[in-house]
């Protein structure tokens, strides 16, 4: 009796003592990121069950001027450099820790039952698929999948005429959407996007020297340890297996 009762109070004291330590962490992400960062997100609490993680996806740019507006995010993953070096000018005491966490590539999507077949993007008529119809990419203002649509499609000279014809999508996976509902006949997206889609094909991968390269940095921007750990646990190999999976480059 009396071992159970000195189990009974160790069992509370590490129950209490968990709970003191439990966080929710807030985790603001590409929306590009959405499927790969769930599941991890589930490895991680099934780790370390104390901690609780609420995702936020958006485009890069809507999450890192939420952030700058002081919008309650423990950490930002954004789609390019850009929009963290953003963050960092405009607010960076918020700055605790960052790394380049992993890559994407470029690709131009059709749906399933599309009929336009490419080996390369040279070989797409721009002009003839988009004639009655709009080309699907996020909006390259204020997207980073548009942004580096923009610097592919300037690469090939195709930019001037195709402009006029663009769907402007407010992330790249509301892009995707266009294209799976076939309201749009071609979409510029990465390649992870295309896979976790089976209501489109890949047409031809756009070579990285036409975009650049596509790196997701990633930011601790609280002073919660949880989200330390967490940005830890995004390099790990059980992570890393994921990215892979999901279609993501590892950063050499």
């Amino acid at each position: 009796m009396k071992m159970l009762n000195q189990l009974s109070i160790s069992t509370v004291f590490a129950l209490t003592l968990n709970m003191a330590f439990a966080e929710n962490l807030t985790v603001f992400a590409a929306a590009s990121m959405n499927n790969v960062l769930q599941e991890i997100g589930q490895d991680f609490e099934q780790k370390y069950p104390e901690d609780k993680i609420i995702f936020s996806f958006a485009s890069s740019s809507v999450l890192a001027k939420q952030i700058e507006q002081d919008a309650p995010a423990d950490l930002f993953i954004s789609a390019d450099l850009q929009w963290l070096n953003y963050l960092v000018e405009k607010q960076p005491a918020k700055i605790k820790q960052r790394i380049n966490l992993i890559k994407n590539e470029l690709v131009l999507i059709a749906p399933n039952e599309s009929k336009i077949q490419a080996e390369s993007i040279q070989a797409v008529d721009f002009a003839k698929e988009l004639a009655n119809s709009y080309l699907s990419v996020g909006d390259p203002d204020h997207v980073p999948a548009g942004k580096y649509a923009k610097k592919a499609l300037s690469h090939y000279k195709l930019w001037e005429s195709v402009e006029p014809r663009l769907a402007r999508a407010k992330n790249v996976r509301d892009a995707l959407s266009f294209v799976e509902r076939g309201e749009s006949p071609l979409g510029i997206v990465y390649s992870t996007d295309a896979k976790v889609s089976d209501k489109v094909k890949v047409l031809a991968v756009f070579p990285q020297e036409s975009y650049g390269e596509i790196v997701y940095p990633a930011a601790v921007v609280s002073e919660k340890q949880s989200a330390v750990k967490f940005l830890d646990f995004l390099q790990t190999p059980e992570a890393k297996a994921r990215f892979e999976a999901a279609g993501f480059k590892p950063i050499e």
